[in-house]
C-alpha cells in the first residue's frame, strides 16, 4: 500500500498533532516495510530525523491544495489511501480517506480554537457529506462525541488512542535546589494555565516552591507578568523533557478539555506525581474508571482544589510513591507500534469500505 499523510502539521515546532504525526508517520513506516509512505504539504516542513527508507517527504506549491493541488499529487505518487491528520482531506473523494478528528474544541468554545474558523466551516461538511471514508479519534470520549455532533456511522470512527515516545522514561538525577511544579504543553487558553498560577500563588504563600511552564506559547495566550519563582521555558527540545518530567514535585495539566492529554501520558511514562483534571479524554488515559490509582485528578475550575492538591503533593511525596508507580505501569498500555498496527487496521477498512461505495 501506498499511504500519504498530511504533513502540515509539522511546519509548527511543536505540539501534540505535530507529535502525532510525526511519531505515527515513522512507527508506520517501521512496522510496516513493505508500505511506502509519504508525508505531503503545500508548505514547506521538516520531515523525522532518522526516517526508514519507506518513508519519504513531498512538498508541493500547487495552489488550490485541498480541491485540486493534492489530489494531483496523490495521482502523481500513486497513493492508495490519504490520511488527513488533522481535520482535514480532500474534497473529491477519488481514493479512500481517513480522517483524524483530535477533539471536537474548534465548535465547543470559539475562544479555545479563534483562528480554527477554516476547520469549524470545512470539517463538518467533510464529516457528514461523507468525504473521509474512515474517522479516527485519540479517545472513545471523542468516538462518542463526534459521532453524536456529525451524524456518523458507528462503524466508520475508531479510537486509535495515542503514545508516549520511547524518550519518555524516568531519569536519575540530583533534587533540584528549589521543588518545582511543571506544565509541559502548548499555552493556550483551554490549557487553564491562569488558574494553575493562581494555585501556585497560593501554595507559594507559605511554601518555596517555584511553577515551571515548558512549551511553545500560541499567539492567542497572555503572558503572565514576571514575577519570582514563575519560570517561562518556551519550547523545549524533545531530549529535555524527561530530565523536568522526572525532576518535578508534581506535573500538572489542569486543561479544561482535551481530546487524549499526551503530557499526562509522557509525565506517566517518567514515573512524575500527576495533578490532572476531571477531563473525560484524560480519565481514559489514566484508567480513571479503575480502583489503581495512577494520577490525581481535581476539578478544572476549582483553584481552591487545585491548591490543595499541589500542597499536598509537595508537603508529602511519600505518599505518592505507589501512584508514580502505578503510572509507569499504565504508560505501557500505550506504545506507537500499538497506534500504528491500529491505524493500519483502519486504512484496510477504509479500502473495503471505498471499494463498495
Amino acid at each position: 500500500m501506498i499511504v500519504a499523510l498530511d504533513a502540515t502539521p509539522l511546519t509548527v515546532s511543536t505540539g501534540g498533532v505535530r507529535r502525532y504525526t510525526e511519531e505515527l508517520a515513522l512507527a508506520l513506516a517501521r512496522n510496516f516495510p513493505d508500505d511506502r509512505y509519504w508525508l505531503i504539504s503545500d508548505q514547506p516542513f521538516s520531515g523525522p530525523e532518522d526516517a526508514p527508507l519507506n518513508l519519504h517527504c513531498e512538498i508541493s506549491a500547487a495552489r488550490r491544495w485541498w480541491s485540486w493541488g493534492l489530489p494531483r499529487a496523490l495521482s502523481r505518487l500513486q497513493a492508495g489511501l490519504f490520511h488527513g491528520t488533522d481535520f482535514a482531506v480532500p474534497y473529491l473523494p477519488q481514493r479512500p480517506s481517513v480522517m483524524t478528528l483530535h477533539d471536537l474544541s474548534p465548535w465547543l468554545d470559539r475562544a479555545w480554537q479563534p483562528s480554527a474558523s477554516r476547520v469549524r466551516r470545512r470539517t463538518p461538511i467533510l464529516l457528514r457529506a461523507g468525504i473521509c471514508t474512515m474517522v479516527i479519534t485519540p479517545s472513545e470520549t471523542v468516538r462518542r462525541a463526534a459521532i453524536e455532533r456529525f451524524s456518523l456511522q458507528p462503524d466508520r470512527v475508531a479510537a486509535v488512542p495515542l503514545a508516549a515516545s520511547e524518550h519518555f522514561r524516568p531519569v536519575d538525577a540530583a533534587p533540584p535546589a528549589t521543588p518545582y511544579f511543571l506544565f509541559a504543553g502548548t499555552l493556550e487558553p483551554r490549557k487553564n494555565i491562569h488558574r494553575l498560577i493562581e494555585a501556585w500563588r497560593e501554595v507559594r504563600k507559605t511554601r518555596e516552591v517555584g511553577l515551571v511552564l515548558a512549551g511553545r506559547a500560541r499567539s492567542d495566550f497572555e503572558p503572565p507578568p514576571s514575577e519570582p519563582g514563575l519560570q517561562l521555558l518556551g519550547a523545549v527540545p524533545d531530549e529535555e523533557l524527561p530530565g523536568l518530567y522526572s525532576g518535578a514535585a508534581a506535573c500538572v495539566y489542569p486543561s479544561l478539555y482535551e481530546g487524549f492529554g499526551l503530557p499526562v501520558l509522557e509525565a506517566m511514562q517518567c514515573g512524575a506525581l500527576v495533578i490532572t483534571a476531571r477531563d473525560p479524554a484524560i480519565m481514559e488515559v489514566t484508567g480513571g474508571g479503575t480502583a489503581i490509582r495512577v494520577a490525581m485528578h481535581v476539578d478544572a475550575e476549582d483553584t481552591r482544589a487545585l491548591a490543595h492538591a499541589l500542597a499536598a503533593a509537595l508537603d508529602a511525596p511519600e505518599n505518592f510513591a505507589a501512584i508514580r508507580a502505578q503510572a509507569l505501569v499504565r504508560a505501557r498500555d500505550f506504545s506507537w507500534t500499538r497506534t500504528a498496527q491500529r491505524t493500519r487496521e483502519v486504512y484496510d477498512a477504509a479500502c473495503r469500505f471505498f471499494s463498495r461505495a
